[in-house]
């Protein structure tokens, strides 16, 4: 009888206890796996948390993009304001060395002081505009 229960042909004792430790084991990790799985609300608020960190990294990204953009603009108009703003010195430099200031300024003053020549030629244009509408209507 001891062939029977020897080591020639059977397998030990502890080696099958050894074999259904590590398939309790194995089936434990798949039942867990399945639970897992199975596990809806975990697994709704894994897929809501990954989509929060996209939306994070994209409003990043989209933020990091329009500070560019605008530093980018400020500086436009930046420069557009400084070349506007030198023309405008170069301009107001030119008027003040051609004296047309001044002599604005004597106009100013001469029709202030003796209003009736420009009446006079304010009269004159409103005979000439009268003249030319009665030649009109003869004609016409």
């Amino acid at each position: 009888m001891s062939d029977k229960n020897g080591s020639s042909g059977k397998p030990d004792v502890d080696a099958l206890r050894e074999e259904i430790a590590q398939t309790r084991a194995d089936l434990g990790e798949t039942v867990q796996a399945l639970a897992a799985k199975a596990d809806v609300k975990a697994r709704a608020k894994d897929q809501v948390e990954q989509t929060k960190q996209k939306v994070k990294a994209q409003a990043a990204e989209a933020t990091h993009k329009a500070k560019e953009v605008a530093a980018t603009a400020s500086d436009k108009v930046r420069t557009v304001a400084a070349q506007a703003s030198d023309k405008a010195k170069g301009t107001a430099v030119q008027v003040r060395e051609s004296g047309a200031m001044d002599k604005a300024q004597g106009a100013k003053e001469q029709v202030r002081s003796n209003p009736v020549p420009v009446a006079a030629v304010l009269g004159g244009v409103a005979a000439l505009i009268a003249v030319i509408l009665i030649i009109r209507r003869r004609r016409g």
